[in-house]
Formats: structure tokens, C-alpha cells, sequence
């Protein structure tokens, strides 16, 4: 796996994000369906390699809500992608299947650790609370250098986030060692200490050394861009913040968009 497999990966899943966002008002099996045929795609185009599994569960959520809003006529205000999420599928979203044998369930199994299921279930918390707002400060650090902004909300994610990946690669031990390394990077000015890219690059043969790869903080930097692009600065108001995945408040922002379940429709791919 290298940066060829990966362009490889990310290629080959452009069609299935547009056909989520197309079926943003359906329901949770027909996402699980275009999600699985991404899947495929993506092994084909990799040589079996899981380049972005993680990707496409959570950008292809935050896909299908921006496509659900937007069929209704309605814009994006800062947290509104995330709220979808969590009031739409949450539900869905931890009832539904559990891949045995991927990295999260064995997290979960082994360190009680919630993963990806989790936080989409809860609105991309770390997303909202962690990746966007240190990117942002991250172009304050660094004005014009984006690079260094992205990189400062990358290790702003690895300093809290219980990443499933690292834990099924080191466990517990190479998670506390990957949090220490990216606090001592925030510690030392982030993206905006001279030069940043020396201490990052320390940091990235170390996690090598030991086998680590951050890939739910990973997709968590694509989710905050994603974000960043889509949303605008203000927030929702207080009465459309979400409740919890399991809550039967329906934010005023939401009234029109459809919220049952859809009938299933052929998305040709």
C-alpha cells in the first residue's frame, strides 16, 4: 500500500459519493447497499488493498445528508451535516450489522472503544469539536499555508481521539505513545512552529517504526474539510443542536426533509 494505492482507492469511490449524496433521503439500507458497491470499487482499483473503508462510511453520511438538505431547499449553517446524521441514521446506524472482522469491531470487542459507528451515531463530534476549529486555527498559525493547517487539525484529532485503528495495530500502548507524540507537536506550536514539517516527519518515521496508522483520524481530517468547505461559519440555533441518536427532536431547520423511510431506488453506477 502507497500513495499510488491510495489515489488508486479515492478515484474509483467518486461516482458512489455523488450517488449517496442522489439518495440522501432514503433510508439507511439503501446507503449500506451503494456503500457495499464502493467497497468493491475501491478493492478492484487497490488489488484488494482497504485503502478507504472508513471513508466511505462516514463521508459517504455526510454525502447523503448534504444531498438530503439540498433536495429540500435547504443551505448548510455550521453543525447541520453532523445533526442529519445523528437524528436521520443514528438509530440505524447502531442497530444495524457488525462487520466481524474489521478494525472497529475488534476494537470494540477487545477495548470497549466505540469507533466510527459511534461518532456518526453521535453527529461527528470530534469533527465539530476538534478537526474543524483546529484547522481554522491552524491558518491563524500559518496564514496562506494550508498544508500546516491541515496538519495541526490532524494532530489535534490524534491527540484525543481513541482511533480503532491504532488500537487493533498496537493496542493500548501504541495509542498512548500516538497521543504523547501529537500533544508534544501542539505542545510545540502545531503548524505554526518553524519548521513544522521537521517534527512532523520525526513523528511519521516513528509511527512507522512501530506500525502505526492513524486512519480514524485520517478520515476524521477529510470529514473536517469536507466540512469546511460545505458549511457556513454560523451555528445552528440552540433548538436545532441534536439530542442524541435516539431523541425524537426534530430540528426546525429539518421540518421539511423527508425523514421516513424512502422506497428503494436503482442507483445506476
Amino acid at each position: 500500500m502507497d500513495a499510488g494505492t491510495f489515489r488508486a482507492g479515492a478515484e474509483a469511490l467518486h461516482p458512489f459519493f455523488v450517488a449517496l449524496a442522489s439518495a440522501g433521503g432514503t433510508g439507511m439500507d439503501e446507503l449500506r447497499g451503494i456503500g457495499l458497491l464502493a467497497e468493491q470499487a475501491m478493492m478492484a482499483a487497490t488489488g484488494g488493498a482497504n485503502t478507504h473503508r472508513g471513508a466511505i462510511f462516514a463521508l459517504g453520511l455526510l454525502c447523503a445528508a448534504a444531498g438530503a438538505l439540498h433536495v429540500a431547499g435547504r443551505d448548510y449553517p455550521l453543525g447541520s451535516l453532523g445533526t442529519f446524521v445523528c437524528l436521520r441514521w443514528g438509530s440505524s446506524i447502531l442497530s444495524g450489522p457488525i462487520r466481524l472482522q474489521s478494525h472497529g469491531s475488534e476494537a470494540l470487542r477487545r477495548y470497549g472503544a466505540g469507533g466510527a459507528r459511534a461518532e456518526a451515531a453521535a453527529g461527528f463530534p470530534h469533527v465539530y469539536e476538534v478537526g474543524l476549529p483546529a484547522l481554522r486555527s491552524g491558518r491563524f498559525l500559518a496564514p496562506g499555508d494550508e498544508n500546516a493547517a491541515r496538519m495541526h487539525a490532524c494532530f489535534a484529532l490524534l491527540a484525543t481521539l481513541e482511533d480503532t485503528n491504532l488500537l487493533h495495530r498496537s493496542g493500548e500502548a501504541g495509542l498512548r505513545f500516538a497521543r504523547r507524540a501529537a500533544r508534544d507537536f501542539l505542545a510545540r506550536g502545531g503548524g505554526g512552529q518553524v519548521p513544522w514539517q521537521s517534527r512532523a516527519a520525526e513523528i511519521h518515521h516513528e509511527f512507522i517504526a512501530r506500525r502505526l496508522s492513524p486512519g480514524g483520524c485520517a478520515d476524521l481530517l477529510a470529514m473536517s474539510l469536507l466540512v469546511d468547505v460545505l458549511e457556513r461559519p454560523e451555528p445552528l440555533l440552540p433548538a436545532d443542536r441534536p439530542v442524541g441518536a435516539t431523541g425524537t427532536l426534530f430540528p426546525t431547520l429539518f421540518r421539511d426533509v423527508p425523514w421516513q423511510e424512502q422506497p428503494r431506488k436503482h442507483h445506476p453506477l
